[in-house]
C-alpha cells in the first residue's frame, strides 16, 4: 500500500522546491473522514487516495493535484462539505474536487460511438481546469487495477465505460502510458479469453522476442552511432488492446501477427530525426503506406514523430517510431509535459514555445512562463460555442451557446415543441427563456392548450426550433387570413343580394381562383384576407360566372367615375412582386414621391405605405412588410404638414404665403400662435407633387430673414 512518504518523495524529485505542508493536512484531513470505510477488496477506504495521488505524481502534477487527489472522494462518500475544503484547503482544490464529484455522478448508460464522443467533450466542456481531467484519469486507473472484487456485470459496465469515456480522454491529453494502460485492462475483462490469448501469445515467444529485440538495438547502434551520438533505442512488444485491434480489423489470430514489436529512437535535433529515418530506410525495405509524419503535421494533443514499418533483418515486419527527447516528453506526458512547478525560475525553451493542444479544444494565445498563467489560460470553457445537456433518461444532446427548453423541445420532436409549457433543468421550473448549461438535466412539460408564440424566435437558437416555430405561425395566420377572406367575400356577396351555400366547395369561386392563377379556393381567400386582393376584383369576376350583367353608365356621372378611377390607378406606387394591390397612404408620416418608403399588408385593406424610417412601422410583424417604388406620376398630389417658428413681427406670415404661391404649393390650412417669449408658430398643411418640391419649399422659408426653425411634421 502507498504510504504518504512515498507521494512526498516522489514529488520533491521533479518538484525540489515544493512545500508539502498541504499534502500532509489533506492526507490527515482524508484519513479523518475516511475513517471507518473499507473498500470491496476489504483494505481501508484510505488506501484509494493515497493511491491516486501517487499516480498524480508519476504524471508530475502540481501540489494542489495531489492534494484533490487524496481529497476527491471526500465530497462524495463522506460528510465533508466543499465548503470546508475550500476554507482548509483553498478555492483552487476546492474547483478541482468539485468537478471530479460532478463527474463521477454523470450517467454513462448509452455507449454508442455519438453518445460516448458527445460524453468526452460535455467532461471537457464542463472542466474549467484541466486538472480535474488528470484526477479523475488517475481515479479511473487505480479502480480499474481493482475492478476484480466487483460482481462481473458491474466489471463489464465500467470497463466498457471507461474504454469509451475515459482512454480517449488520455490520448487526447496526450497522456499515451495512462490511455494504453487503461485499455489494457479493459481487454482484460471485456474480451478476456482474447487477451489471454494475447498473453500466452507473446510469452511463448518471450525468449526468442528478447533476442530480436537485442539484436535490432544492436545493429540499429553500430549503424547509427557511426553517423550520430547520444542516440538512445529502445524496443517493446505493442500493448495488448493494439495487437487487439489489429486482430480485429484484419480478421487475424495471434499467431498471425507479425508487427507485435516497436523500437523508439530518440535523437537530439528535428534534423537527426530524418537523417536516422533515411539510414533505417537503407537497412530495411520501408513497408508501403506505413510511413506517417506526425512532426511537420503534429496530432491536435501536441504529439509529434515518425512513424514507420520496415521488414526487418529474419523478415519480420516492426515498428519504429522517431523522435527528439522534447518530443518523447510529450508523448510520455501529454498535457502535464507543460505544467510549470519552477517556482522563481525562468522557464526553459521548451516552456516559452507557443503550442497548440488539442487543436479543436483550445487555442493558446500567448506563451506559457508560470503555474498561475498555465491556470488562467485553462480558466475558460474548451467548447465555447456548444452546449450538452442530458435528457431525463441519460442520453447527451448538443446545441448552440444560449439554446433553451425550447430547443430542446423541438430537438427530441415537432409536436413536443408546440406544446411546450414549461421546462424544469436538474428537477427545478424554469422560465422558457433559460440559457441551458454544460451538464443540465433538461425534462419538457407539455400542454394541449399551448401553441408556439411569435416572442419564442426572439431567444430560439437552434435553426430546427426557428423554422418550425416560424412555419406553425405562418399556418395560423393563413388560417386567419382564409378566414378574414371569406368573411369579406361573404359581406361582397351580400351587398350584391346574391348568396351561396357552400363557398370553399362552389365552382364558380373555384374558377375565379384559377382566374388569379391560385391553386385551391382556401389560397384565394388567404390573398383576401391579407389584402392582396380586393373583395371588388373577385366580385368583378365571380358575377359572370354566376350569369349576372354589370350594368354600363355612358352618362355625365359614368365620366366622372371613370375619370376617377384612371386617376386612382395611376398613383404612383408600385408593390414589388405584387400586382393590382390596393394602396393607402399612412397619416402618420405622409410620404412623399421621392422619399424612401415601405409597405406593410394590413388584413383586409391593401397595403400601407410608410416612410422608411416611420416610428410605427418599426414594431410590426416584419413578415408583413413589403418593398415598395415610386412610379412616375405628375398627376397626383399629396399632403404635407409644416410647422415654422419664427420672430413675432408683421408680414411673415405673407412672406411664407408668397414662397409657397411661387413654389405651385397649395395651402389647405394655416394656424399662428403666438408663444410668451414673443416668437410665432405658424401651422401649415400643403398639397404637393413630391418630396423635392417640399425641399425646396423648405429651403426657401428657411432663408427668411426672421425665420428660426423649419419642421416638417
Amino acid at each position: 500500500m502507498i504510504r504518504l512518504n512515498d507521494i512526498t518523495s516522489q514529488l520533491i524529485i521533479y518538484h525540489p522546491k515544493a512545500d508539502t505542508s498541504l499534502i500532509e493536512k489533506a492526507y490527515v484531513y482524508s484519513a479523518k473522514v475516511h475513517k471507518g470505510q473499507v473498500r470491496l477488496s476489504g483494505v481501508p477506504y484510505l488506501s484509494h487516495p493515497l493511491e491516486v495521488a501517487y499516480l498524480l505524481t508519476e504524471m508530475k502534477m502540481d501540489v494542489i493535484s495531489v492534494v484533490a487527489g487524496l481529497l476527491h472522494d471526500t465530497i462524495e462518500d463522506t460528510d465533508a462539505e466543499l465548503s470546508e475544503i475550500k476554507r482548509l484547503f483553498g478555492k483552487e482544490t476546492a474547483n478541482i474536487v468539485d468537478g471530479v464529484t460532478k463527474i463521477s455522478k454523470m450517467p454513462f448508460d448509452n455507449s454508442e460511438e455519438r453518445q460516448a464522443e458527445n460524453m468526452r467533450k460535455m467532461i471537457l466542456a464542463m472542466t474549467t481546469d484541466i486538472r480535474v481531467i488528470l484526477v479523475k484519469l488517475a481515479d479511473r486507473l487505480h479502480n480499474m487495477r481493482t475492478l476484480g472484487f466487483h460482481v462481473p456485470e458491474k466489471q463489464i459496465s465500467i470497463a466498457k465505460e471507461t474504454l469509451d469515456i475515459y482512454a480517449p480522454l488520455a490520448g487526447r491529453m496526450g497522456i499515451y502510458w495512462l490511455k494504453s494502460s487503461l485499455e489494457d485492462l479493459c481487454l482484460y475483462y471485456l474480451e478476456h479469453e482474447i487477451y489471454e490469448k494475447i498473453r500466452a501469445g507473446i510469452a511463448a515467444r518471450s525468449g526468442a522476442r528478447e533476442n530480436f529485440i537485442r539484436d535490432v538495438k544492436k545493429l540499429l547502434s553500430e549503424r547509427l552511432e557511426k553517423a550520430k551520438t547520444g542516440i538512445t533505442i529502445k524496443g517493446r512488444h505493442k500493448h495488448f488492446y493494439s495487437i487487439y485491434t489489429k486482430m480485429k480489423d484484419q480478421n487475424l489470430n495471434v499467431d498471425q501477427v507479425y508487427d507485435l514489436l516497436a523500437f523508439r529512437v530518440i535523437v537530439n535535433s528535428l534534423k537527426e530525426c530524418y537523417e536516422v529515418l533515411g539510414i533505417i530506410h537503407s537497412m530495411w525495405k520501408p513497408v508501403l503506406g506505413r510511413f506517417k509524419d506526425y512532426i511537420s503535421l503534429p496530432k491536435a494533443n501536441m504529439y509529434q514523430s515518425l512513424h514507420t514499418s520496415v521488414i526487418g533483418p529474419l523478415g519480420q515486419r516492426m515498428e519504429i517510431q522517431i523522435r527528439t527527447w522534447e518530443m518523447d516528453k510529450v508523448a510520455e506526458e501529454g498535457i502535464a509535459a507543460h505544467w510549470k512547478y519552477k517556482e522563481g525560475l525562468l522557464a526553459d525553451k521548451t516552456d516559452q514555445k507557443q503550442f497548440a493542444w488539442l487543436r479543436q479544444l483550445l487555442e493558446w494565445q500567448k506563451n506559457l512562463r508560470d503555474p498561475k498563467e498555465f491556470i488562467e489560460m485553462v480558466q475558460m470553457d474548451l467548447f465555447p460555442n456548444e452546449v450538452y445537456v442530458f435528457t431525463p433518461k441519460g442520453a447527451v444532446k448538443e446545441f448552440p451557446k444560449g439554446a433553451t427548453p425550447v430547443d430542446f423541445a423541438y430537438s427530441i420532436h415537432s409536436e413536443v415543441g408546440e406544446k411546450c409549457s414549461g421546462a424544469r433543468v436538474n428537477n427545478k421550473m424554469v422560465p422558457l427563456r433559460y440559457q441551458m448549461k454544460n451538464g443540465d438535466i433538461v425534462e419538457i412539460i407539455t400542454s394541449s392548450k399551448q401553441h408556439p408564440r411569435k416572442d419564442w424566435l426572439d431567444f430560439v437558437k437552434t435553426s430546427r426550433a426557428k423554422s418550425k416555430i416560424r412555419h406553425w405561425i405562418k399556418n395560423q395566420e393563413r388560417d386567419e387570413s382564409i378566414i378574414l377572406g371569406r368573411s369579406i367575400l361573404e359581406k361582397g356577396l351580400e351587398q350584391s343580394n346574391l348568396t351561396l351555400p357552400n363557398i370553399m366547395k362552389n365552382e364558380q369561386v373555384s374558377a375565379v381562383a384559377k382566374d388569379f392563377s391560385f391553386h385551391s379556393i382556401e389560397d384565394l381567400l388567404a390573398s383576401m384576407g391579407y389584402g392582396k386582393i380586393s373583395v371588388n376584383q373577385v366580385m368583378g369576376r365571380l358575377k359572370p360566372k354566376l350569369g349576372i350583367e354589370e350594368e354600363i353608365h355612358t352618362g355625365l356621372v359614368s365620366k366622372v367615375v371613370s375619370r376617377l378611377t384612371r386617376k386612382k390607378s395611376t398613383r404612383g406606387i408600385k408593390v414589388k412582386g405584387l400586382d393590382d394591390m390596393l394602396v393607402r397612404f399612412a397619416k402618420c408620416c405622409h410620404p412623399l414621391p421621392g422619399e424612401h418608403v415601405i409597405g406593410f399588408i394590413t388584413r383586409g385593406r391593401g397595403v400601407t405605405i410608410h416612410k422608411y424610417d416611420c416610428r410605427h412601422i418599426l414594431d410590426v410583424d416584419q413578415e408583413r412588410v413589403v418593398e415598395v417604388l415610386w412610379e412616375p406620376s405628375a398627376q397626383d398630389v399629396y399632403l404635407a404638414s409644416l410647422k415654422v417658428t419664427s420672430l413675432d413681427k408683421k408680414g411673415i406670415l405673407a412672406d411664407i404665403s408668397a414662397i409657397m404661391a411661387q413654389k405651385d404649393a397649395n395651402i389647405i390650412q394655416a394656424e399662428v400662435k403666438t408663444t410668451t417669449d414673443k416668437k410665432g408658430v405658424s401651422f401649415f398643411t400643403i398639397e404637393v407633387e413630391d418630396y423635392k418640391q417640399l425641399e425646396g419649399i423648405m429651403g426657401a422659408i428657411k432663408k427668411l430673414k426672421d425665420v428660426l426653425l423649419v419642421e416638417r411634421i
